[in-house]
């Protein structure tokens, strides 16, 4: 197929392999989207992505077994969720544009969207989410003291779990509030915790040493793009767990285990090492072009949902940039974003801008991927929701492929 965004009326007719009438009756039924084309003549044009997916929506009906396969990986979809939309380059929770709440909504606002469909929930959901095992965990915290963010979260959660035991309820009035309840306790792992800070993102800015209420906007503001980002490796592991009526602390935990891989949320690991080899702007021409002449992917630039650029990491790196001009970090991940445009053609992702967040408001090692796991944790509470309303298991079948069985005695 055209490498083009676009396809005309006859292209995207003789790719579907059907006549103009039909292709005209698909765009009434809502089945493909028309634009008005840039010439004179007033024609219209076809979205390349709406073609693509109805083409193999139609290949599927021909061979449901191929079509499942091709679905794990970046295709087609497998389940059905109104929490998250990636359309166009934009990302929405519940028809909101995830920028925009993260320039005007709260934390708190954005998990009463996701859980409950409801952006004035929020509040009133964290109100009462102290955790009974908080005062243990705090306890435990001394032991844990030299672990990553991440690490202390795998080790502590199954310990406040074993207490909170109205996290067996799966009714959902329960599940958002035990939600609100791992939230906090994620939070109070992350750092240091201290006296005052009002809401979630205000608190792990304090428990990082962050006096400056806009540094505190900023990681509210990344909390929230890291939210959901619909059927994730992460969200599909949570979803699968919840179908099993696991806890939501048992989804999580499951979330954070999937999170961890190098090629998810590990990522930014990969991210950090990159710019620790580049080490200052100057030098990043030169190193992405060997890792050109070796044919090596570059960390933290190019998504698939986003080949005009991943928006979430343009959201944060402007506001870092009005925030943070002349932080050094924020520099260089300037320069290499330049070189990687010009070299590779490719755009920063969220974990490219995570890590520069980190960096520029000097938060402690493995920052970013906290920040990444306590964002995304609502929405593995959202997706739980969704899978226990839903009251079904997720258990596809296998295709084997070794030896066949044999009857034959030993």
């Amino acid at each position: 197929m055209s490498k083009s965004r676009y396809l005309s009326a006859q292209e995207a007719a003789a790719e579907l392999g059907i006549s103009l009438a039909t292709l005209y009756a698909y765009v009434s039924r809502g089945l493909l989207r028309s634009e008005e084309g840039d010439d004179s003549r007033r024609t219209r044009r076809y979205l390349a992505e709406d073609v693509e997916r109805l083409k193999a929506r139609k290949e599927g009906r021909r061979s449901p077994e191929d079509a499942v396969e091709a679905s794990l990986h970046f295709g087609l979809p497998v389940l059905e969720s109104a929490i998250t939309l990636i359309d166009r380059g934009k990302l929405y929770y519940r028809g909101h544009d995830a920028t925009r709440l993260a320039e005007a909504a709260s934390v708190e606002q954005v998990a009463g969207l996701i859980w409950t469909g409801h952006m004035e929930q929020g509040g009133a959901l964290f109100t009462t989410a102290q955790h009974p095992a908080a005062a243990r965990v705090r306890q435990a915290q001394a032991l844990l003291v030299d672990l990553r963010a991440i690490d202390r979260f795998c080790v502590a959660l199954p310990l406040a779990a074993s207490v909170d035991l109205a996290a067996y309820d799966l009714r959902p009035a329960a599940v958002t509030a035990a939600g609100a309840r791992i939230l906090t306790l994620l939070v109070q792992l992350a750092g240091d915790e201290k006296t005052g800070g009002d809401g979630v993102a205000a608190r792990l800015a304090a428990g990082w040493g962050v006096n400056d209420p806009d540094a505190g906007r900023l990681i509210s503001a990344a909390l929230i793009l890291c939210a959901d980002h619909e059927l994730n490796i992460s969200a599909f592991t949570a979803r699968v767990v919840a179908s099993g009526g696991a806890t939501p602390y048992q989804v999580v935990s499951a979330g954070l285990a999937a999170l961890q891989g190098y090629k998810h949320g590990g990522h930014t690991a990969r991210v950090e090492a990159l710019l620790r080899e580049i080490k200052q702007p100057s030098n990043a021409r030169a190193v992405l072009v060997e890792r050109l002449k070796r044919g090596e992917a570059l960390p933290g630039f190019g998504h698939t949902l986003y080949p005009d650029g991943d928006p979430r990491a343009a959201y944060l790196l402007e506001r870092l940039s009005q925030y943070a001009p002349r932080s050094e970090v924020l520099r260089l991940a300037q320069a290499v974003c330049s070189e990687a445009e010009t070299l590779f053609g490719q755009h920063p992702t969220i974990d490219l801008a995570l890590v520069t967040l980190a960096g520029a408001l000097r938060l402690p090692d493995g920052a970013a991927l906290a920040v990444f796991a306590i964002g995304r944790t609502i929405g593995w509470i959202g997706h739980a929701l969704e899978q226990y309303a839903d009251d079904k298991m997720i258990r596809p079948r296998a295709r084997y492929v070794g030896k066949q069985g044999s009857d034959t005695a030993l």
